[in-house]
């Protein structure tokens, strides 16, 4: 069972939902990682970059929605049965990171490397992400570290959710700059898998955070 639902999140995250099945009354199958005209040149760069790098099937683009597909709803009923996922409340429920106007929030990308359990975020901050005049909120931060590291876990491991996020943050990041999210899968004991990551400048010479995460894979058989 466990293995069956963790193909199926892999499957939908890899290629996305199948069309002609509405959830939300916002069209759902617009994919938001792809270049929009809010994008500034570096992003653009980087995301040229990697899709060059997908050509010879080493990596992979990752589709990114603003809603759940209903299959996927299904998927988190057998790991929550308990849960009440109240339908009217689902329908207007959206992805966090994609819950912001175009421009003005989180803007990303994600790719993801199956040889080598790594994936990578592309991620320009929107000016509605603001902490610091002229820097990114902490929060937003920790946000996009959790949501690529945990794209990260579940596509090596299996459905999982965050069970713990620790963050050095080493130097402000300036707002709507653009910055890249490395993660990697450092290994695996039993249903916990133990993700790390760092952010730095396109160029790679500024280090702006650090972070260490411990995720669970899900069994329908034990109370989560």
């Amino acid at each position: 069972m466990l293995r069956g639902c963790a193909g199926l999140l892999r499957s939908w995250a890899l290629r996305g939902p199948k069309r002609g099945r509405s959830f939300s009354s916002e069209v759902l199958h617009v994919d938001h990682s792809l270049p929009n005209p809010s994008w500034n040149e570096d992003m653009r760069l980087l995301f040229d970059q990697f899709m060059k790098k997908s050509e010879d099937g080493s990596w992979k683009r990752l589709p990114s929605y603003k809603c759940n597909p209903p299959e996927r709803i299904e998927d988190v009923k057998i790991f929550f049965p308990d849960a009440k996922l109240l339908k009217e409340q689902m329908s207007q429920a959206q992805q966090f990171p994609r819950s912001l106007g175009e421009g003005v929030g989180f803007e990303y990308a994600m790719f993801h490397n199956h040889v080598e359990d790594r994936t990578v975020c592309i991620f320009q901050g929107g000016p509605h992400l603001q902490g610091v005049p002229g820097f990114l909120h902490g929060g937003a931060i920790a946000t996009m570290i959790d949501s690529a590291l945990g794209m990260c876990a579940i596509l090596t491991g299996g459905i999982a959710m965050t069970a713990n996020l620790n963050i050095n943050f080493r130097r402000p990041i300036p707002l709507c700059s653009v910055v890249v999210i490395n993660c990697q899968l450092d290994r695996v004991e039993g249903r916990k898998l133990f993700v790390s990551c760092n952010i730095r400048s396109m160029d790679e010479k500024t280090l702006y955070s650090e972070a260490t995460s411990t995720f669970v894979k899900l069994d329908p058989k034990k109370k989560n």
